[in-house]
């Protein structure tokens, strides 16, 4: 049965492009995925969570934990990724910023950082 709310054009796009994105992870996502999926952190894990005009790498709704793998192109939108942190700390979110290098360098202490945020934010 089909429903009858309508969804903005923009959430329309902004879901589309979240399918996408889950569609083809970065290598650093699928490597951070393969630690968290499953609830293997003791905690479940949605990736590439739409939250606002947002998509979010991954979040562990339980703890309104938002983690970001921030690849290279991050680097040059420090103000940006500071104004979306902010909306999603509105949304009620905690916001956990990863480098992509950090995942695929060194796992453990990824992870290491992810349980230290779910620990304070549970």
């Amino acid at each position: 049965m089909k429903s009858t709310i309508s969804q903005s054009p923009q959430l329309v796009r902004i879901q589309a492009h979240a399918s996408a994105m889950q569609a083809q992870p970065t290598l650093s996502e699928r490597v951070l995925w393969a630690e968290l999926s499953g609830g293997k952190l003791g905690v479940w894990f949605q990736r590439q969570v739409v939250v606002g005009t947002s998509i979010v790498d991954f979040v562990a709704p339980a703890r309104k934990l938002a983690v970001e793998v921030d690849g290279p192109y991050h680097a040059k939108r420090s103000a940006a990724d500071q104004r979306r942190d902010r909306k999603l700390r509105r949304a009620g979110l905690t916001v956990l910023r990863i480098p992509a290098e950090l995942v695929l360098e060194n796992l453990p202490e990824a992870v290491r950082r992810i349980r230290q945020a779910l620990a304070a934010a549970g």
